[in-house]
């Protein structure tokens, strides 16, 4: 009789064999520019530390005055002995950032979603969702009992079509999709979504994980780069890019928070965010409230790579924000140009199926404010010296 695990050794057989084996690598150092990987120093290409937040000492004395004081985790769920005065805090400093009527916070961006979606709409509704939004968009869907159209990636014409199809056939309608879409950098026209959205009579949700410290003003994300404060119902957001910690959280109209309180099962039973996690996010939303220096390095060095980087030759896809896709195709190609990277002494990991449609695999550059002019142009150096080794420049 056949070990009735087999079959799991040969699908990882055969993830290797078309080159969608992913290679975990492991870190000994705190996240930065430089990165000790595996034993190896390397510059960082990969990370989502878009301000440089994740060992900034400040966070980092915030965190432990708050387990001084606090203690180390919460012990509960929210609704029953687990909130704690800095959840609160922190939730009344989220929405005076996003300029929200209200926030909530969960245990990640990922988990907000998860809670969001399945509490706001039910059995009898219709979600709506841009065909490339993230993976967690698409589970939270899933958990819905909602009806569920898909339209194509930023497309208006295709989702007023799709509204125009199903209007007065449900009780409500989701809008949903990303603010910034992670894997090749371009922005949602949230504007227009807006206008659709209020043409429908459709409840309005974004997720900004990648916008928040990024868009707007000093980094508020989305619905301030596009001066939509009231318009969008649900602004969800994570903690552990641009903030440099961990946890998510939702902003939006008082009445969806509140809703949330009550029905979103990551907050009714899962603990809470810890102690020090939540100290430490205060700390990056004060620091990202008192400059904006941070957020225009930021953008300073995502212009002078990607400029640099369209000059030797390269595909950067439709990026609009310092998201940096090399776009390169195959998906064993990708795996070499990073093996390549790496020995040369960057850290720039593959993207493939299924992650990213098959065919269309790429590095994906995640530029840093902590990165300095002379870190960017050794990542220059090393993606020119390796593209033109494997044929992807000349």
């Amino acid at each position: 009789m056949e070990d009735k695990l087999a079959w799991v050794e040969r699908e990882l057989e055969n993830l290797k064999k078309e080159g969608l084996y992913t290679t975990i690598r492991t870190l000994g150092s705190p996240q930065g520019a430089w990165l000790i990987v595996d034993g190896r120093k390397v510059l960082n290409f990969c990370s989502n530390n878009y301000l440089g937040l994740a060992n900034h000492p400040t966070l980092a004395q915030k965190a432990k005055e708050a387990i001084d004081k606090y203690g180390v985790g919460p012990g509960a769920v929210r609704t029953i002995a687990g909130t704690m005065e800095l959840h609160v805090e922190l939730e009344k400093r989220l929405a005076e950032f996003k300029g929200a009527e209200a926030a909530i916070s969960f245990q990640s961006g990922f988990n907000a979603n998860l809670a969001t979606i399945p509490a706001i709409v039910d059995k009898g509704d219709l979600i709506i969702s841009d065909e490339l939004n993230h993976a967690s968009i698409i589970d939270g869907v899933r958990l819905s009992k909602a009806d569920r159209a898909i339209f194509k990636h930023k497309d208006m014409d295709s989702l007023r079509d799709v509204l125009k199809e199903n209007a007065g056939k449900y009780r409500r309608t989701l809008i949903v999709t990303d603010g910034v879409f992670s894997m090749d950098g371009d922005i949602a026209p949230l504007d227009k979504i807006v206008e659709l959205a209020k043409e429908y009579n459709a409840i309005t949700m974004v997720d900004d994980a990648h916008g928040e410290g990024v868009l707007g003003r000093g980094g508020r994300g989305i619905v301030d780069h596009f001066g939509l404060h009231g318009q969008v119902d649900i602004e969800v957001g994570t903690m552990s890019k641009a903030f440099g910690v961990v946890g998510g959280y939702v902003a939006g109209d008082r009445r969806i928070v509140e809703w949330l309180r009550q029905r979103g099962r990551p907050f009714l039973f899962s603990s809470a965010m810890t102690v020090p996690d939540t100290a430490a996010c205060l700390a990056a939303v004060n620091i990202l409230e008192s400059s904006t220096e941070l957020v225009d390095r930021l953008w300073e060095n995502a212009r002078y790579f990607q400029g640099a980087m369209r000059d030797l030759g390269f595909d950067t896809g439709f990026t609009e924000t310092p998201i940096t896709p090399v776009m390169l195709g195959e998906e064993k190609l990708a795996q070499e140009f990073s093996k390549r990277l790496y020995e040369e002494g960057v850290f720039g990991t593959a993207i493939a199926y299924p992650t990213v449609p098959k065919g269309k695999a790429r590095i994906r550059v995640m530029i840093s404010a902590a990165h300095s002019k002379d870190d960017l142009d050794f990542g220059l150096e090393k993606f020119a010296k390796v593209g033109k080794e494997l044929g992807v420049i000349s």
